[in-house]
């Protein structure tokens, strides 16, 4: 049983009494009129062979408040576009699938680069970005939720209670951001949530001025969970990152663009569980490493737009801070593992901690040699400016690759 604390200043929604599924979905159904629902589905063509995603579709096909799915397919060539368009073609809700690295979207993405819109990484970032284009360009929905493809856990609840606080009209939410636990398999896992971000936050706090976004951000249960819900009108409006920043990224727009009354944060699964990144303790290009590196330089750049100033010294602080803190949290997490029949490798999280310790250093100067730099994705606002017939050209590029490719 959850507890019904409520942390922070961001509304928690807690799963406090396991409504049934079934509950939930025929009161989705009563909203659909006033607020039509759509879900992105961010994917690599490798996770349509893995064995989660074909579960989560299964699981989709009894969804029935739906009135949109958007699957961005990313590392695709032709026939693997047809694999995925007969992958999804049992779907009855109306779905389309963005393919990302077909010639009709990869030259829209060549006009926008010279107009220096486009993304500039490949990955989730970019991906997610030309999904919400095509739910702005389309308006079939007014609340879109967003969720990854390789949880292996998926049940269609968790999608259920995504959504409900931006499709309840009787709510003025404008973002949710999903949470749960991250124990599966008799283990405690999200190293990168309990072990980097975490305890950077309250290192930021110790080390910096009084800081409202610091607190904000202290406010999620779990800041760096891929499953979040949107009304429309955020979309618009949005600048994201293209890196691993991604999640910190989107919830630092959130802060910049609403009130904190307007943002929530749900309890969506009792247990979750997806494919694990390598911890790359000898490589920064790559694995948790890498993601360490990008969330912190997200928090860093942030943390500078809003007058904070940064140094060598500022950094080699803040790393002996977090990492006094960070022992500290090994040790408690080691102990509420043992309470609750979990392993955990001690010797294993206390390496993860001397990493990302290290890695602070690493963003710190990559921060000091590039403060200019600019990873976000302009919003789609700023696009159509530029190029008002965008959104009528993304849409009409992906209906062409379905009435092509579709059969």
């Amino acid at each position: 049983m959850a507890d019904f604390y409520q942390n922070g200043i961001v509304t928690t929604l807690h799963n406090l009494s396991e409504r049934p599924v079934e509950e939930l979905e025929a009161e989705l159904m009563s909203f659909a009129d006033q607020r039509s629902m759509g879900l992105i589905l961010p994917s690599l063509f490798s996770e349509l062979e893995g064995e989660a995603l074909p579960k989560i579709v299964e699981e989709l096909k009894s969804v029935p408040y739906l009135s949109q799915i958007v699957i961005g397919l990313d590392r695709a060539d032709e026939a693997q576009y047809k694999h995925a368009l007969s992958f999804f073609k049992d779907l009855p809700q109306h779905h389309r699938v963005l393919w990302n690295d077909g010639p009709r979207l990869q030259a829209l993405d060549k006009e926008l680069a010279a107009l220096g819109l486009a993304p500039k990484e490949l990955g989730k970032g970019r991906n997610v970005w030309y999904c919400m284009g095509y739910v702005l360009a389309t308006g079939k929905a007014e609340s879109v939720a967003l969720h990854d493809c390789d949880i292996v856990t998926y049940e269609r609840d968790l999608l259920a209670r995504l959504i409900y606080p931006v499709a309840n009209p009787r709510f003025n939410y404008e973002f949710c951001k999903g949470y749960y636990a991250r124990v599966a398999n008799g283990k405690m896992n999200g190293r990168v949530a309990r072990l980097l971000v975490t305890p950077l936050l309250k290192a930021l706090k110790r080390v910096t001025d009084q800081n409202a976004y610091l607190d904000y951000m202290d406010s999620f249960k779990y800041s760096l969970a891929g499953e979040f819900s949107f009304r429309r009108d955020v979309l618009s409006d949005i600048r994201i990152p293209s890196d691993w920043g991604l999640e910190i990224g989107v919830l630092s727009e959130m802060h910049r663009n609403y009130a904190s009354n307007r943002l929530c944060q749900v309890d969506i699964a009792k247990t979750y569980d997806h494919k694990h990144q390598d911890l790359s303790l000898d490589c920064t290009d790559g694995g948790l490493s890498k993601m360490s590196i990008d969330i912190t330089k997200s928090l860093f750049r942030k943390l500078a737009t809003q007058g904070e100033t940064f140094n060598t010294e500022g950094f080699r602080s803040l790393k002996a801070t977090y990492y006094r803190i960070a022992l500290d949290f090994v040790e408690a997490y080691h102990n509420d593992a043992l309470m609750n029949g979990l392993t955990l490798d001690v010797h294993l999280e206390e390496k993860a901690v001397e990493m990302f310790a290290q890695n602070i250093m690493t963003a710190g100067q990559s921060f000091l040699d590039n403060p200019m730099e600019t990873p976000f994705i302009p919003s789609w606002n700023r696009v159509v400016s530029a190029m008002p017939d965008v959104m009528e050209r993304l849409k009409e590029a992906v209906e062409l690759d379905q009435q092509e490719f579709g059969g």
